[in-house]
């Protein structure tokens, strides 16, 4: 019996036998090979998925991105191999490492790879920061799969098919610890010892500063070295100068100038309105699609502003944003602050107003007025509802506050958005209810033409019509551009209704309207490059101007004001109207004679030229005065004593 027992035995062993040997399984120091290939395998799909066919062209990706600028895509070739050492030692399984470390780059590169199609920039650190907003917006967007992401996760597959060849790795605890904590501690020395220190990434990896081409810079160096050296602008260094004594000497050096514009109030005017009631409309996306080449449509897109061309002074506003960031140019608008100077695609509203802060609107308050903040979406949206009151801000009235709004392009936003119409209503509401006997300052923010576009969004006998484009426009674009073209025909229609209005009240009134930013209509650029009206670059200066409309019931002059920065809409408004304005704008109304605005690497000379050349040496004396002061009221002392709202 015992013979029979043992021979039964080894009868059912021995398909066990069989079935672990059907599996070819390598030794184990071939983790040691694998790793470091597959970190390379994955960083090259990373970069497929966010470059697109890019990569596999021979000078652009392999000799001008790769091969010149070796040393940091080695370096993030050495912390991704960190990376996958550390989930290996963590699960013990080559598998899972490949894929927790595929998951760990790739989906940045897919952010990326939509940022730099939607608005013009790659996944940035401080994104983190703007995550539900962000997610907001992408779950309105039409996300879509492309070839490059489908090979690259055909590849990864593989990889991982092949990272089951390996054999599992087990330890005791003591052996496990080590072999995590080891590749953890060399993570944590790559970030805090190489990427974060300035003299380590510019001398030893060969990095250049490329702020204002951060698709450039995510190209040239790699979406891991990329990344984590942007964190280096997370910290906001005080001017080597930052001194009071430095402070008042600027202030004191600037004085009194006759106004810029001949024909305004200001240089023509009696002079005798002083508190006038102001209207600032910041309208979304807002450009005259009328003046793309070759394109026309079934209707006029802009007839009120033509209309009104000849009683008001006209001109462009010189946006620091592409695609999005419509906070940050209302920002511009209401400080004085430029984008220039903080990180790339940074939010101040999210990450430095969290107190008390300068700006013309605390210091219209300062002077007695009512302040009020308008917006169509809901109040936390880029933290709003915070950052309003820390400027200065008495009343905030958004979504939530409005009673059965007129809503329309329903398709990507749940219930739609609130159209322009309505918030002319709501201005105007505002207005009526004010107390008479104060003079009111108000800022509103339109939302109806945020994006994505598709012309599903409107009744077709509502829609603008295109009826003539460039035949290698694709009809999908075609099809977004009727989207759009509508809500800047309700842009235009809003204007009308607003001028008209405030045209028959008795109380002096400043209307200032300006559009944010240019946004991709339909497929990318397309809109632009088929027409000739821009290139694909979205730092492109053409897509960087809006409309900017100036206009008062007072004075009806015409002004043509040429292109003037975001920052620069405050100064130019108050010069024309001979307007008191806080010290620190009257270094901004120096600043306009030596050039109208500094973004993006890109300077507008007075006489509306570009350059992207350096600044002459009173262009960055000034420039640099202006971050000093700006540091000073954003980060700073606040040594000019500009008047803040205490909460």
């Amino acid at each position: 019996m015992e013979t029979i027992a043992k021979s039964g035995a080894r009868a059912r062993a021995v398909p066990h036998a069989r079935a672990r040997s059907r599996r070819p399984v390598l030794p184990r120091w071939w983790h040691w090979l694998f790793a470091p290939l597959a970190a390379a395998v994955i960083t090259l799909c990373a970069a497929w998925i966010q470059l697109e066919g890019q990569i596999f062209t021979y000078q652009f990706f392999w000799v001008e991105s790769l091969w010149w600028h070796r040393a940091a895509w080695f370096a993030g070739w050495v912390f991704l191999t960190l990376v996958y050492l550390f989930f290996l030692g963590l699960t013990g399984r080559a598998p899972v490492a490949v894929v927790c470390t595929s998951v760990f780059l790739c989906v940045p590169a897919l952010i990326c790879y939509y940022k730099l199609q939607l608005r013009g920039e790659p996944f940035l650190p401080w994104d983190f920061a703007q995550t539900s907003e962000a997610l907001d917006v992408a779950g309105k967007s039409d996300l879509w799969m492309t070839g490059s992401m489908c090979g690259a996760a055909a590849v990864l597959l593989m990889l991982t098919l092949a990272a089951c060849l390996l054999p599992r790795l087990r330890f005791h605890w003591g052996r496990w610890a080590v072999r995590t904590l080891l590749p953890a501690a060399g993570i944590a020395l790559m970030i805090f010892g190489v990427f974060l220190q300035p003299h380590v990434t510019k001398d030893i990896l060969y990095i250049s500063p490329d702020a204002f081409h951060q698709d450039r810079y995510y190209r040239n160096y790699g979406l891991v070295t990329a990344f984590f050296t942007n964190m280096q602008d997370l910290q906001i260094d005080a001017p080597a100068d930052y001194t009071e004594e430095r402070v008042q000497e600027i202030l004191g050096e600037t004085h009194d100038a006759a106004p810029y514009f001949s024909a305004s109030y200001a240089a023509a005017g009696d002079g005798a309105v002083q508190t006038p009631n102001i209207i600032y409309v910041q309208a979304e996306a807002f450009w005259d699609p009328s003046a793309l080449p070759n394109v026309t449509f079934d209707q006029p897109i802009t007839p009120n502003i033509a209309r009104t061309k000849g009683e008001m002074a006209t001109g462009s506003c010189y946006s620091p944003r592409f695609g999005g960031g419509t906070c940050d140019v209302e920002c511009e608008a209401l400080t004085g602050f430029s984008m220039d100077y903080l990180p790339s695609s940074s939010k101040p509203y999210v990450e430095y107003i969290h107190d008390p802060t300068a700006s013309i609107v605390s210091f219209r308050k300062s002077q007695g007025y009512d302040t009020l903040a308008i917006h169509g979406y809901y109040a936390r949206y880029w933290s709003r509802d915070k950052a309003y009151a820390n400027l200065g801000f008495d009343d905030f009235i958004s979504l939530e506050d409005m009673d059965n709004p007129e809503r329309v392009r329903p398709c990507q936003w749940e219930g739609g958005l609130v159209t322009e119409a309505e918030m002319g209503r709501q201005i105007i509401a505002a207005y009526e209810s004010r107390d008479p006997d104060v003079p009111l300052f108000l800022h509103a923010v339109t939302i109806q033409n945020h994006l994505a576009y598709t012309p599903d969004n409107y009744p077709d006998d509502t829609r603008v019509h295109v009826t003539s484009a460039p035949a290698d426009m694709s009809d999908e674009t075609v099809g977004c551009l009727e989207d759009f073209a509508t809500g800047a025909r309700d842009t235009d229609a809003m204007w009308g209704m607003l001028t008209d209005y405030f045209d028959g009240v008795d109380e002096p009134v400043i209307l200032v309207l300006w559009g944010d930013h240019y946004n991709a209509i339909g497929n990318g650029m397309e809109v632009y490059t088929t027409t000739g009206y821009a290139s694909d670059d979205t730092n492109d200066p053409r897509v960087h101007q809006t409309p900017l409309l100036i206009w008062s019931n007072y004075w009806k002059e015409p002004v043509d004001l040429g292109t003037v920065a975001a920052y620069q809409i405050t100064t130019v408004t108050d010069d024309l109207y001979g307007l008191e304005q806080p010290a620190y704008f009257d270094l901004l109304r120096e600043e306009f004679g030596l050039y109208r605005a500094r973004s993006l690497g890109t300077t507008v000379e007075p006489d509306g030229t570009y350059s992207q050349d350096a600044l002459t040496s009173a262009q960055q004396e000034v420039y640099d005065a202006h971050w000093l002061l700006e540091y000073d009221l954003l980060f700073g002392e606040n040594y000019q004593n500009a008047p803040i709202v205490q909460q």
